[in-house]
């Protein structure tokens, strides 16, 4: 009997998040409320509230909610092939819907808000950097890649040239771009 209220209660979160996550795509960061997100659930604002304490808050588990596992790194033996796969796959879920338009969203409120800042790159930044080192460390290991290379830079290199291509700058991240940016990595980095 304790699970029903408990479920009710999560499927109640889960319609919450996905609500931010239409309204934010419609009318972009500057035009999401708190009230706007109650209205459009159906709910009095002091449920949202009660639950974040501001929009940034509730914009992050909006993001945490669709950002998925399909983003991380299938593991052939191959490094070069890993990359360019993991590269071309997460590239359209960072320049669309819902996740690219919302990322852009928190990524400039983040600018004038230095708690955000950190909290966007502790929840998602990092998990990405941490997935590209975890596998081009396992390419070291299996000798891919020179032995007494420290890769921690490189992996945010990796990560960082793929996030400003795809959500600060008007250029896509498409295959030449994509083999490019491998292309220095190997050239810097190949046993």
């Amino acid at each position: 009997m304790g699970e029903e209220p408990r479920r009710r209660g999560a499927a109640r979160t889960d319609e919450l998040l996905r609500v931010t996550l239409d309204l934010a795509t419609e009318v972009g960061y500057a035009g999401l409320s708190m009230e706007a997100v109650a209205r459009r659930a159906g709910v009095g604002k002091h449920t949202i509230y009660r639950r974040w304490p501001s929009k940034s808050a509730l914009l992050l588990d909006a993001l945490a909610r669709v950002w998925t596992t399909d983003l991380d790194y299938h593991d052939t033996g191959d490094v070069r092939a890993d990359l360019r796969e993991q590269f071309l796959r997460s590239a359209p879920a960072l320049s669309t819907p819902p996740i690219g338009p919302v990322y852009r969203a928190v990524i400039a409120e983040a600018q004038s808000d230095e708690a955000l800042r950190e909290t966007l790159h502790e929840r998602f930044l990092v998990t990405v950097e941490r997935s590209t080192l975890e596998r081009i460390t396992l390419a070291q290991r299996a000798g891919e890649l020179k032995a007494d290379a420290e890769l921690g830079f490189a992996a945010e290199v990796l990560c960082g040239a793929l996030y400003y291509r795809a959500l600060l700058s008007a250029r896509p991240v498409d295959e030449a771009a994509v083999d490019g940016l491998i292309d220095l990595f190997m050239a810097a980095y190949a046993a």
